[in-house]
Parts: C-alpha cells; sequence; structure tokens
C-alpha cells in the first residue's frame, strides 16, 4: 500500500487545473528520487507494501475529526492514506490521530453500529482516537466492544465511570528520540448531546461523567493534571487531541476556555463544532496556543511539523473544498480504497432501492443566511422547515398521537426533489430511533416547547418541530430554563418565551391529558435534556422504527408522493418566531 504517491495530488491538480487542493509540505531537502518518482506516479498502483526511505529525523501528526461516517468525501480514507504514505517515503514519520465522531452519522455507521468504520479505521493505521459525544450513539455497551475491535487506543482524560477513568488520560510517543504526550479530551456536552439513558446504571442513575460542572473548573483542572502529569514523565511536547467546539452553547467547555484556563499545551486539535478555524490565542500564562480544527466529513486534514530538534516548524490544515473526493477525482488506487469500496458494496444493494418521489425539495439549510464561515444555517435546529413538518408529520400520522414533536438534531440531511431511496430516508434519521406514546399534560408540552425555544436564534439540537400544534417564540425574552448538574432541564424560573400554543384549533389546557409521540430519544433517554416526559404514562412503548415510520407515511399516506403541501421551504407557520 505504501509508494511515494502524495506528490501527485498537488502535481496534477495543477496540471488539470483543478484549484482545490489546498496543500503544502515541506520537502527534505534531499528529495530528487522521490520527485522523480512523484513525476511519474499517475500511471501507477500503490500495491500495499512499503519501500524503505532513509528517515529525515523529522515528524508529522495528522489529525481528523467529525469523520461522521464520510469516509468517501472530502480526502477520503483512501486520500488520507495516500498522503501518509508519502510522507513516509520521503522519510517522514507520521504519527495518526482521531478526534472523535468517527462512527456515527451516515448508513455505513448505522447498519454495522459502528463497525464498518473501526475496520476502516484500522486498514488505514490509526495510532490514537478519542470518543466524541456520538460515539456513544450505538450504546456504551458497544462503544467499549468497538473499542476493543480497535487496533489503536482511545484515550480521554475526563471520561469516567463511577470515578474512575475509563480510559489513559493521555498517551506518550517517542518519535525520533523526541517523546510526544497526547491528552484526550471529550465534551462535557456529551451526556446530553447523545442518549443521556446509556450513562446511567439500570436504576437510572448516572455512573458516567465527563467532569462537568457549571463553572467548569473540573474539566479545567483535569486537563492541566493531565499535562503536568504527562511532562512530568518526560513528554517534550503536548498535544491536545479535543472534541470541544466553539460554539457558545458549549460553554464554559469550549477549546478557548481551557486553553485560556491552562498552561503547558503547545498544540490544541479540535472537533465537535464542525469549524476549520485556526486561532492562536494566549494561555493563562500569556503563552501563544495554536488551536486547529478540521471541519467535518474529511474536508480537511490537521497538520503539524515536528522538526528533527524536536521543535514545531508548522502547524495548520490541509484542504479539500472540491464537490467531487480526492480518490475519485484523482482516480486513487490503493488498499484502503479497495476496502471503503467493498463496504459500501455491501449496503448499496439495500440502499439503492428506490421507495418513493418528492415532488419538492425538502430541506434543513436556510436557503439564503449564512454563518460567519459562509456555510448555510441549520434552520431545522432553531425554526420550522418543510422537512421538519413531514417528519412530525409522519410521527403523528403513523403512532396516531394527539401531537408529535421531533427534535431538529434528529433531522439530518436535506431529501431533493426527484426520487427518494431508502438510503435517503436513513441519512435523514440515521439513529434508528425507536418510537413511543405517551400520555401528558398540557404543561409537560409547555414545558418541552419552552425547552426546546431556549436557544433561539441560535442552533440547538433539542429545537422542536412540531404536528398536531402551532407556537409561538417571544425571542426579546431570555431564556429562564434551569438546567441540573448534568445540564438537563430543571425548571422555567421566570418568563417564558413560548405562547399562544394551539392543540388544533384549541388553546391548549395545562391541565389536559393529550397523546404525545416521539423518540424514545426524547421520551425515555433525556436525549438534549429533556427531562420533562419522565413522569408520563407510556401508551405505546417502541413500537417502530423512526426511519421507517418515515418510509411508512410517505409510501402509504402520501402514496409515494411527497407534494406541494411541501414545498415552501419555511412550512406552514406552524412556528412563529417574534
Amino acid at each position: 500500500m505504501k509508494k511515494r504517491l502524495f506528490a501527485m495530488i498537488v502535481s496534477i491538480s495543477v496540471a488539470l487545473g483543478l484549484a482545490g487542493c489546498n496543500i503544502e509540505i515541506k520537502q527534505p531537502s534531499n528529495s530528487a528520487s522521490q520527485k522523480e518518482s512523484a513525476e511519474n506516479s499517475g500511471q501507477e498502483e500503490e500495491t500495499g507494501e512499503t519501500e524503505e526511505a532513509a528517515k529525515n529525523g523529522e515528524t508529522y501528526i495528522l489529525c481528523t475529526s467529525d469523520v461522521h461516517c464520510g469516509v468517501d468525501q472530502g480526502f477520503g480514507f483512501a486520500g488520507l492514506s495516500r498522503i501518509m504514505n508519502t510522507l513516509e517515503s520521503q522519510g517522514y514519520e507520521v504519527i495518526l490521530i482521531d478526534d472523535g465522531d468517527a462512527i456515527q452519522g451516515e448508513a455505513m455507521g448505522a447498519f454495522t453500529k459502528g463497525e464498518a468504520i473501526i475496520e476502516l479505521m484500522n486498514t488505514v493505521g490509526y495510532d490514537i482516537a478519542i470518543p466524541g459525544n456520538h460515539e456513544f450513539d450505538y450504546g456504551m455497551d458497544r462503544f467499549l466492544e468497538l473499542t476493543e475491535k480497535a487496533d489503536f487506543p482511545y484515550i480521554s482524560c475526563n471520561f469516567n465511570h463511577k470515578g474512575d477513568p475509563v480510559f489513559a488520560p493521555y498517551l506518550i510517543k517517542e518519535v525520533n528520540g523526541i517523546k510526544i504526550g497526547f491528552i484526550g479530551v471529550t465534551t462535557p456536552e456529551t451526556i446530553s448531546t447523545s442518549t443521556p439513558r446509556y450513562f446511567m446504571d439500570e436504576s437510572g442513575e448516572y455512573v458516567y461523567d465527563f467532569m462537568a460542572d457549571e463553572s467548569g473548573k473540573k474539566l479545567y483542572d483535569q486537563v492541566q493534571k493531565s499535562v503536568d502529569d504527562a511532562r512530568s514523565e518526560g513528554a517534550d511536547l503536548i498535544y491536545i487531541m479535543a472534541h470541544l467546539g466553539n460554539e457558545a452553547e458549549c460553554e464554559p467547555w469550549t477549546y478557548a476556555d481551557v486553553i485560556s484556563h491552562t498552561n503547558g499545551i503547545d498544540v490544541f486539535f479540535d472537533g465537535h463544532s464542525h469549524d476549520t478555524d485556526i486561532v492562536k490565542m494566549k494561555n493563562k500564562d500569556g503563552e501563544e496556543v495554536i488551536r486547529v480544527a478540521v471541519g467535518t466529513k474529511m474536508s480537511h486534514i490537521g497538520y503539524s511539523l515536528i522538526d528533527a530538534e524536536g521543535e514545531i516548524e508548522d502547524t495548520g490544515s490541509f484542504s479539500w473544498p472540491n464537490k467531487i473526493a480526492a480518490p475519485d477525482l484523482l482516480s486513487i488506487k490503493n488498499d484502503v480504497k479497495d476496502s471503503v469500496d467493498a463496504k459500501k458494496a455491501d449496503l448499496a444493494q439495500i440502499l439503492d432501492e428506490v421507495v418513493a418521489r418528492s415532488d419538492v425539495d425538502l430541506s434543513i439549510y436556510d436557503p439564503e443566511e449564512k454563518n460567519a464561515n459562509g456555510d448555510p444555517i441549520r434552520m431545522v435546529r432553531r425554526c420550522e422547515t418543510n422537512l421538519g413538518d413531514l417528519v412530525a408529520d409522519a410521527y403523528r400520522m403513523r403512532m396516531g398521537a394527539d401531537v408529535a414533536i421531533a427534535n431538529g438534531g434528529s433531522v439530518r440531511v436535506n431529501i431533493d426533489k426527484g426520487d427518494i431511496t431508502y438510503g435517503n430516508i436513513l441519512k435523514v434519521h440515521p439513529y434508528g430511533n425507536m418510537m413511543s406514546i405517551v400520555e401528558v399534560t398540557g404543561q409537560d408540552i409547555l414545558d418541552a416547547l419552552e425547552w426546546g425555544a431556549a436557544e433561539v436564534p441560535g442552533e440547538n439540537g433539542g429545537f422542536l418541530q412540531v404536528s398536531g400544534l402551532t407556537y409561538e417564540i417571544d425571542s426579546s425574552i431570555d431564556s429562564t430554563c434551569t438546567k441540573d448538574e448534568n445540564g438537563m432541564f430543571a425548571g422555567v424560573s421566570g418568563d417564558r418565551r413560548v405562547k399562544n400554543v394551539m392543540i388544533g384549533e384549541e388553546p391548549i389546557d395545562p391541565q389536559k391529558l393529550y397523546t404525545l409521540t416521539a423518540t424514545n430519544y426524547i421520551l425515555f433517554e433525556h436525549g438534549d435534556g429533556y427531562t420533562v416526559f419522565d413522569d408520563a404514562k407510556v401508551i405505546e412503548d417502541s413500537t417502530k422504527l423512526d426511519n421507517q415510520v418515515l418510509i411508512d407515511y410517505i409510501k402509504e399516506d402520501l402514496n409515494g408522493v411527497i407534494g406541494e403541501e411541501y414545498a415552501d421551504i419555511y412550512g406552514e407557520d406552524r412556528i412563529v418566531i417574534k
């Protein structure tokens, strides 16, 4: 597999006039043979054998994050493998790390409960990984089982079980005589942004934690302790592998919070928020630390180059902004590409079955508004959308309840106009959550809507798309929702943002009982922090999968055609924000 082919990525991109692959590799001084090989590599195929090269004493650390099963997108795993192989053939040592959220997000992960992704990571040759919040989406037992199947260790300094660390907090690798310390940090948001029930014992008590507290001090102290311990064991350099992000709702556990409250960190590789920012900021001692994020779906690969004297020479990211993935555009052929293709073939027969048609485009993104990076706003997480309406209608109609709610974070991708396959539906609902019906009071519904609206106009995976009811949000009123120590809903302490709630044609009655359907993630597992249904009477328990409910609604209730009733991308004014 390992042959000196990476230079072809640059040379062929220039030759074909492709202004997409933003890569600049420092060349070793004695690289004439590598240059000659690169110039003749366009017709070659990687064979799976490593050609020995004289080592130049320098080390590249490569970092991926938030792959979310996108193994054939962006650079792809095949492109990543080519980069690694070429660097090694040029005399560099290479360490490959992942910052979490690799195994979930698309059909390949969902159908194999993460195993196919772990097997591919083994093939690529990862050295270290950390758990992101979505590593737990298939259950705690399943994730721990997957870590046993991995040929690389997981680390995390703040992931505990009954007060004891689940993984080692850090790992020191000695390369070219330099001891490099890698410290794992997992977002304390994990409990509320995965499935809270997975972190409990059979009695409903939380037995796993991520050192969350309102001040952030527990996390800062633990990161600092890990840095100090790694230094005391002889680490010359400290690299943080974090899944923290930069979003306001992640405070006080963002990368900036951690850097500003610690010292001794050299480089901070980060994930979780899917941004691609490269930021230099001061630690608590006023010393500069660089933070690098690498987006999602293999659009970027982080790197850090350590020279032969143990100095960090350069840190940044390679980018692949082309719509066509590197393995396809550059016709990359290697063992990793073969493995990816084999995994895709296993799923293709099922996923390619056409089950319906849409006459309209259904979206989770705002067609006009962009964020500061120029990326579309995920409006399904902060306002009504036509796809959110469709999903909620499917829940209510197929389950037979008065009201249906769907958290915006569970609606993952658009459905484009045209044929709809099973794979399209699965990508909308990749988690395979079970559906249930409960009997709740009007007050329970009001509390749920209030919690879901707490972050508006910001994005929030717990924002509720609805069917069978309408409501208004007064965004001029600050949210007065309170949280417990694990970030779960604890009550409303003041004025409410949610107003004028109607069930059908009637104002909601806080004392009246209604039937409500949603996924078990929301109803029973405290997903996105929803605790309001803890005392609800269960009418139907775990009777259908959410993606099957959506397929059945489209095929049977809509006779296989999503029509003009869902044409408005902003929905039917079920949710009005003022």
